[in-house]
């Protein structure tokens, strides 16, 4: 098969559940996860502080939400107060690890919208552009690798 037949049978290929990006939108695919997991990246913070930070969510929502993060691994709840019982929520290492991916969707949106502002370097004030980078190779590997480029 040429190469081209494989990667137009690749596009054609409907997500599945053995898809990497199948697996992260089965866990953080949705509006208000992604918007809670940025309010915590400041930092803890009190279920009063995150209805406060997303803005429109309902309380319910929130709760749903905050339960199946903790499921996830992605956030981790800490008692403050036992009667009655009050959480405060922070991102366990694995949901940290969602800041990169946050700020790339955040930096593609503002590309997209004169409503948001792109990451900055303070230094210059140029916006950041985003490489893949292979740590063995020691060099920048390009999207248009194709086939060099694949989910382990």
């Amino acid at each position: 098969m040429s190469v081209i037949k494989r990667r137009l049978a690749a596009i054609r290929k409907p997500a599945d559940e053995s898809s990497a990006l199948a697996a992260a939108l089965a866990r953080v695919g949705d509006r208000w996860t992604l918007l809670i997991i940025e309010a915590l990246l400041g930092g803890p913070a009190r279920f009063g502080q995150l209805a406060e930070a997303v803005t429109g969510i309902a309380p319910n929502t929130l709760s749903q939400r905050l339960r199946k993060l903790e499921a996830d691994g992605l956030v981790l709840s800490l008692p403050y107060s036992e009667r009655p019982p009050r959480y405060e929520y922070r991102l366990s290492p694995p949901g940290a690890e969602l800041a990169g991916a946050l700020r790339l969707l955040a930096a593609w949106g503002a590309r997209r919208s004169g409503a948001a502002a792109a990451l900055e370097h303070r230094a210059c004030g140029t916006p950041l552009e985003a490489r893949w980078f292979c740590p063995t190779c020691d060099r920048p590997v390009a999207d248009g690798e194709g086939p060099e480029l694949t989910f382990a």
